[in-house]
């Protein structure tokens, strides 16, 4: 019988000092234990436990019963007897075994468990692993920073829970698991704060350096995906409450503030691999612009913050943390995926038109660059349908000839996909893309428009037209442009003629007179007036002005003559 090997071994071992004890006592040890919780024993198991006879041994054997004992508590139900006893024996083991040996066992455990069980597992060993480590007198804060890494590296890759009901069905039970993780981590980060009021020179930084990290880790999984809008039938919502717990960890060790303005510093941990510390750079990144959206946006912890700053800093610091979640969410999505229905949410308008505006307006130029890459990001993300009412939204509001330029060779990128693969695209061929040419072959106020100002956009949509004559033959006119040939002479090609005539002329004649009165001067370019230069300064700016005309009559000359030949073609094919 079960229990009674386990007499045996343990009279065996009762008579040894605890330096004597062999291997194979520790092997007898644990199989007899074993089997005494796999053959219902459990009670009889804590008495043996609770003997203070055998204090000695079970200091030194206990740990090795932490995996079969987890095995039986998840084995029995809830209000089984057996599971109480066998949970008894976990809360006795975390008393007596050597912290040590006991906390790599529970360790160990959590590392092994499967992903179905490891949320189940890790609340049921947080109070015996807290226990463990608030014993342990070296290496406590390692030993605090490795638990805590443990514990997400399991919990991560479990799914976020995000709707109502996935919520409060909390399947897997990670939403209750986090906030368990938090409870568990709160007398080491009241030790930090109880050192710190000791002395404004706390100098043992290692335990609070560990706390941080496992906020860093907590703000980029499960905090960065989760959803954390109030959700209405549920009156403690997890995530919030786990959130508002990390934003008042870093409060409490003083993190938080550092935090929120650490990119300003470019402070990060050296690497000797840089594949490690790309990978650290883009973990910090993430961590940062949760932590960014939990105060600016959710409001946790903002009563903290000093309101000292002004808007426009406020706005600095964050645009690097707005691009990081921007590109983070649309970096999971697959090209093509994301259907037109969406542009009817007011906020999938606002945010390549707010982009829009980071772009022409922002004085940061890597920040107009990131939106620019952000913007094209969010452009590819939608389907056909989608893309084709982006652009029309865009010509028509950004007022900005470089961003309709841009927008312009997007609808050619478009075309020529609709063209070359063999799957029918209507949104750029035929009827819409007629529709759509409409707002690219014009000029905004005919005859009379800046042609410098709008430079980049008339460039992109001549080179749009080549492409189009090029591309798509009379016979085939697949996409409609040669049935609506007639108006873009009308609308685009003539008025063009006329304002170059009328621009060279102009630049032409400003370029003689400056030539023959020589003083310095301001001189009005595309609506700005420019400082005071010597007339050799302005006499380059107006070439330069010149060099744009001849470049654009050039690239209209070409397109007129494809025209010309196409037509020409088939003319001789019919006569």
């Amino acid at each position: 019988m079960a229990v009674d090997e386990l007499q045996a071994i343990i009279q065996r071992c009762q008579i040894l000092e605890e330096a004597d004890f062999k291997g194979e006592d520790f092997n007898l040890f644990q199989v007899a234990g074993q089997k005494c919780l796999e053959d219902g024993y459990a009670a009889q198991l804590l008495e043996v436990i609770q003997n203070e006879k055998n204090k000695v041994i079970i200091k030194s054997m206990g740990w090795n019963l932490i995996c079969p004992l987890v095995r039986c508590i998840f084995m029995y139900k809830q209000e089984d007897d057996k599971r109480e006893h066998c949970l008894k024996i976990l809360h006795q083991l975390a008393q007596l075994c050597n912290p040590k040996e006991l906390f790599l066992g529970l360790l160990e455990q959590i590392e092994q468990t499967s992903a179905e069980q490891v949320c189940q597992t890790v609340m049921l060993l947080l109070q015996p692993l807290q226990t463990v480590l608030l014993k342990l007198q070296n290496k406590k804060a390692y030993s605090v920073g490795l638990s805590l890494a443990m514990i997400m590296n399991q919990l991560t890759p479990l799914p976020v829970p995000y709707t109502k009901q996935q919520i409060q069905e909390d399947k897997l039970g990670l939403c209750q698991c986090c906030n368990a993780v938090v409870d568990f981590a709160k007398p080491f980060v009241n030790e930090v704060v109880k050192n710190m009021e000791k002395s404004s020179e706390y100098n043992d930084m290692e335990l609070k350096e560990e706390l941080l990290k496992f906020c860093m880790k907590s703000l980029k999984y499960p905090l960065l995906t989760a959803q954390l809008e109030q959700v209405e039938g549920i009156e403690e919502h997890p995530f919030r409450h786990f959130a508002i717990e990390i934003i008042n960890i870093l409060w409490d060790i003083r993190e938080l503030i550092p935090l929120v303005f650490l990119h300003r510093k470019g402070k990060s941990p050296h690497w000797e691999n840089q594949e490690f510390a790309d990978i650290e750079r883009k973990n910090s990144a993430d961590s940062l612009a949760c932590l960014s959206y939990l105060m600016f946006v959710q409001h946790f912890g903002i009563d903290c913050f000093p309101m000292v700053f002004s808007p426009s800093y406020l706005l600095q610091c964050n645009m690097t943390h707005i691009e990081v979640l921007l590109k983070s969410c649309l970096l999971r999505m697959e090209d093509n995926s994301l259907l037109h229905q969406y542009l009817e949410f007011r906020d999938f308008i606002n945010v390549p038109q707010d982009l829009v505006k980071v772009m022409t307006l922002c004085p940061i130029e890597h920040l107009r660059k990131k939106s620019l890459n952000i913007l094209q990001l969010f452009i590819d993300k939608f389907d056909a349908e989608g893309k084709y009412t982006l652009f029309r939204c865009l010509l028509k509001t950004s007022n900005h000839a470089g961003v309709e330029g841009y927008i312009i060779k997007n609808i050619k990128d478009q075309i020529h996909l609709s063209l070359t693969k063999a799957c029918d695209n209507i949104w750029f061929t035929g009827y819409h893309l007629i529709s759509l040419l409409d707002l690219v072959l014009l000029l905004p106020e005919g005859a009379e428009t800046d042609l410098l100002q709008n430079s980049d956009r008339i460039m992109a949509s001549l080179n749009l037209l080549r492409y189009l004559v090029i591309k798509d033959s009379e016979s085939d006119n697949q996409t409609g442009v040669w049935t609506t040939l007639a108006k873009i002479e009308q609308n685009f090609l003539k008025p063009l003629h006329v304002g170059l005539n009328m621009s060279k002329a102009h630049y032409e004649a400003e370029i003689k007179n400056k030539k023959e009165n020589r003083r310095v001067c301001s001189v009005t370019v595309s609506g700005e007036k420019m400082p005071a230069m010597t007339t050799e300064m302005q006499l380059q700016v107006l070439h330069s002005a010149l060099f744009t005309f001849d470049l654009i009559e050039s690239v209209l000359a070409r397109v007129e003559e494809l025209i010309e030949v196409k037509i020409k073609a088939v003319m001789d094919e019919n006569s």
